[in-house]
């Protein structure tokens, strides 16, 4: 072992690292990680590693110093994986571990590039700095040449981390089939435009878009930069997210920090419509912080700071174990960087099957008995079904 980390710590801190890959779980357990890859990058001159974790059908993302990266990969191995294989800019190191612990070191030559980690590398983004776009100039994010300004640029780099997430979202779409679509909370709406932009001039789809919020003077502004771009099905109305009955089916929902339960309640919506997908960026999950209610876990609650960490957490696992439940493939990205803002978690479900899961639906009912809870969430999703039930009753 001794070895190993020398031979690490190497070529971590001589910046050597390309890539380096754990795999081959110890643990047959299909809610354990499968493999964990890390990848070096930089932020503002300083050298950091991205892990991807891979777990089922999930990917979550951490970012760690040199040191940090060290421990965690060390860690991993001890206690998870088999295998570790590292690809520096000279050479591929491929780490087996044995039943009895032992280890062996095969070095080859390197067979990987270094691209991604360059920081003078231009980002690629979809909408493109120095070609101008008409939303982003009208909400002077860009100036007319297409430059933006530095005091908007977290904004721009926002807007495109979202478009990327859509960019992977829309497969399942036909072209000439009109896409309704509900941003629920869009505030000023600069994702609202950016949607619409990409999927009508970018993509060529149709679309019926309507932004939902309760202030008045945001939406008289939002419905007249729509009016005078001449963005033709895009709407901006006053409301609350559980009284918007406008439309029977809805494709996507979206819903960027819509404060604690506003968040359910816009997911309920979409699960009534049964929206093939959802795009959520949850806020102040306040709800089970006075509820939850676990001895083992004391440790944990006893501290304002941290339970209230724990609740959010907890919260957004119910949310994600509930549409997994429900039909929805589900997974949890990194919506923009940590710097930009701490609500950085965007849950994306994808609707797979009309069939409920009833193995999810079992973890589901597990989770929430293990924090001793019954979330607001449940709660309104079977007076739904209910409601949905009596009214076809009413019919028949």
């Amino acid at each position: 072992m001794e070895k190993l980390l020398k031979l690490v710590r190497n070529l971590f801190f001589e910046n050597e690292i390309i890539q380096v890959i754990l795999s081959k779980s110890k643990n047959k357990d299909d809610n354990e990680l499968s493999k964990v890859r890390i990848c070096p990058f930089y932020k503002k001159d300083e050298l950091l590693y991205q892990f991807e974790y891979f777990q089922g059908k999930k990917v979550l993302h951490e970012n760690m110093s040199s040191e940090d990266a060290i421990e965690c990969i060390f860690r991993l191995v001890d206690t998870q994986f088999e295998n570790l294989a590292i690809f520096s800019k000279n050479a591929d190191y491929q780490v087996l571990t044995n039943k009895k612990g032992n280890i062996k070191i095969i070095k080859s030559n390197a067979t990987k590039r270094l691209e991604s980690a360059s920081h003078n590398r231009k980002k690629e983004y979809i909408l493109e700095e120095n070609n101008p776009v008409d939303f982003l100039v009208y909400l002077d994010i860009m100036n007319k040449q297409g430059r933006v300004h530095d005091k908007k640029r977290d904004k721009f780099k926002q807007i495109n981390k979202f478009l990327e997430v859509i960019e992977d979202s829309i497969n399942d779409f036909e072209k000439e089939d009109i896409i309704n679509i509900v941003d629920f909370g869009c505030g000023k709406a600069y994702i609202t435009f950016a949607l619409y932009y990409y999927l009508v001039k970018v993509k060529g789809n149709k679309v019926n878009i309507v932004g939902l919020d309760i202030k008045e003077d945001v939406i008289e502004f939002c419905n007249k930069v729509a009016l005078e771009l001449g963005y033709v099905g895009l709407k901006f109305e006053i409301g609350e997210i559980k009284d918007f009955n406008e439309l029977n089916n809805v494709d996507m929902i979206v819903t960027l920090h819509a404060c604690d339960t506003a968040t359910d309640d816009a997911l309920v919506k979409a699960v009534g419509w049964g929206s093939k997908v959802i795009l959520s960026v949850p806020c102040c999950q306040h709800e089970l912080f006075s509820k939850i209610n676990n001895e083992l876990m004391s440790p944990m609650l006893k501290h304002g700071l941290i339970k209230e960490r724990l609740s959010a957490l907890i919260t957004d696992s119910i949310r994600v174990k509930l549409l997994e439940a429900l039909g929805y493939s589900v997974s949890v990205v990194e919506f923009i960087d940590i710097e930009h803002t701490p609500k950085n978690l965007m849950i994306k479900a994808i609707k797979k099957s009309n069939k409920n899961n009833q193995k999810s639906m079992d973890e589901y009912k597990k989770f929430v008995e293990f924090w001793g809870v019954k979330p607001y969430l449940e709660k309104q999703l079977i007076t739904n079904e209910n409601n949905k039930i009596q009214k076809r009753n009413e019919i028949l």
